[in-house]
């Protein structure tokens, strides 16, 4: 539903409208009027599809005060950000600026603009200031995400671009929810313009995004904050129904011999791979599948008979995973191979795992439970003092859980609370199927974080036919980085087609 607002000189007037949003949130639009000193306020559209939010075209009321504020912001010191969920270069605090500009949009924001609007809403918003700048330029993006943090009651943009068109991205792109108030698909996107201001209420149901920005010669300037207020009641989360987990499958040593390049056979080349791996917790081995084999892998995979499925949310993930029963028969044989009892102890071999029961036990010698502590505590990526071990003293069945998956631009996963919960002390392995040309500007590359830290601990380039092998604990969390228009902006000759494949495999002891 849209509201007009009708503006009589210095005053506007708001008439009562009651609009029913997602999960019985309604936005109270009151009868309401003040002077406005330099603040024009023309509403061009109040909507609360998907949820409320709500467009203020030209809200500064000066041109010469709007070309004043963009240069004071242009000439603050800027810091790159990157992570998970975001790519852009975000400014110093405003909170404390003394630039006349900065600080009177500041002072009007905060004060006089935020007591009407917590009339307007009914809702009494704190004076807090929570105000940054943000410049994104190409290939900076911040994914799909909700606001939500406690206190955060409504969102605000401000857009200090140059003339704008959707074919520039920087979108803010607005999400529907299902049942479970999980995003589903855009449904409105917001193409920036300049001296406009957006609003919008932070809910469970408020996931948004700013789209890729694909124009190399257009900077989105943008203010962007919060007003506090009480926060919305929010429903359980949602948890997804955990991963599949299958032991091996019944194949014999014939499967490696077939598929592995012989020198990953060597025993005395496995007890040298081993030691390198305690000491790291990673490796990568290149050249891993014959030649040959991954040849035929490769060019099997570009074939239009496998069937790929998008995998979401877009708060947790998007990229494509292969139906099994499409697979061509080359690809097939080299999923069995993953998943074979051979090839579980190939990785037994490798790491030093129990991932098969001719692996030594635990109670081999009497120093065997002191020595797996010490290896495990210097193995596990994240470097947890809790042994596996210790949670469970009886011997468990080793178990894999895997997918073919297929990243184009567009592609990411993210950290979220639900991974956080569940992490575990898991082995897992990538076996990338991308070109040569593959660069890792693109994006697609893995990321091993500490949980509840900024501190990257590791970060996994994909490369053709190198086996990625990476032993993390509970504390170790990882995520996929956004593939990015240079991905696809290359030549049209280019073997990578824009996209790349890749076998994921978590084993579990």
């Amino acid at each position: 539903m849209y509201v007009t607002f009708v503006c009589h000189s210095s005053e506007i007037h708001c008439y009562k409208v009651c609009l029913p949003g997602p999960n019985n949130i309604s936005l109270l639009l009151l009868r309401f009027s003040f002077s406005l000193v330099w603040l024009c306020l023309c509403f061009e559209a109040l909507d609360c599809h998907p949820f409320p939010h709500c467009i203020i075209k030209n809200f500064l009321g000066s041109e010469t005060f709007v070309e004043n504020l963009q240069r004071e912001l242009l000439e603050l010191n800027f810091h790159e950000k990157s992570n998970d969920l975001y790519k852009f270069k975000q400014s110093d605090d405003l909170r404390k600026r003394t630039e006349p500009h900065i600080a009177g949009l500041r002072a009007a924001l905060f004060g006089r603009f935020r007591s009407w609007l917590g009339e307007v809403l009914g809702v009494e918003l704190e004076p807090t200031v929570d105000i940054s700048c943000a410049k994104y330029e190409y290939t900076d993006v911040l994914l799909c995400h909700d606001d939500e943090l406690e206190g955060r009651r409504i969102a605000f943009i401000l857009y200090l671009v140059p003339p704008w068109q959707s074919s520039d991205g920087g979108t803010l792109d607005l999400y529907t929810t299902d049942s479970n108030f999980q995003p589903q698909s855009i449904v409105k996107s917001l193409i920036p313009s300049l001296n406009t201001l957006v609003l919008f209420e932070v809910s469970p149901v408020s996931f948004h995004q700013v789209s890729e920005v694909l124009t190399q010669d257009k900077c989105r300037l943008s203010l962007s904050g919060w007003f506090h207020g009480p926060s919305l009641e929010r429903p359980p989360r949602h948890i997804e129904p955990p991963v599949p987990r299958s032991p091996h499958l019944p194949r014999d040593e014939t499967l490696l011999l077939e598929w592995v390049n012989p020198v990953y056979l060597d025993i005395s080349y496995q007890e040298q791979i081993q030691e390198e791996f305690e000491d790291s917790s990673e490796i990568q081995l290149k050249d891993f599948l014959k030649e040959e084999k991954f040849r035929e892998v490769r060019e099997a995979l570009r074939l239009t008979q496998i069937q790929w499925t998008r995998r979401g949310p877009p708060n947790k993930r998007c990229y494509e995973a292969a139906s099994l029963d499409t697979l061509p028969q080359c690809v097939s044989a080299c999923w069995e191979l993953l998943r074979s009892e051979a090839f579980f102890l190939l990785l037994s071999n490798f790491t030093g795992l129990r991932l098969h029961y001719l692996c030594p036990a635990d109670d081999d010698d009497d120093n065997k439970d002191e020595e797996r502590e010490d290896v495990l505590d210097g193995k596990a990526m994240g470097s947890s003092t809790e042994s596996p071990s210790s949670a469970n003293t009886k011997p468990s069945t080793p178990v894999c859980c895997g997918e073919l998956r297929r990243w184009s631009h567009g592609s990411y996963t993210l950290l979220h609370d639900a991974e956080a919960a569940r992490a575990e002390y898991a082995l897992d392995l990538v076996l990338p199927f991308c070109g040569a040309d593959w660069q890792s500007e693109f994006g697609g590359f893995t990321c091993y974080v500490a949980n509840e830290e900024d501190e990257e601990l590791l970060t996994v380039y994909p490369e053709d036919n190198s086996l990625a092998l990476v032993y993390r604990d509970k504390e170790t969390l990882k995520f996929v980085k956004h593939v990015n228009h240079k991905s696809s902006s290359g030549s049209a000759n280019s073997s990578t087609y824009g996209a790349f494949y890749d076998f994921s495999f978590v084993y579990y002891e």
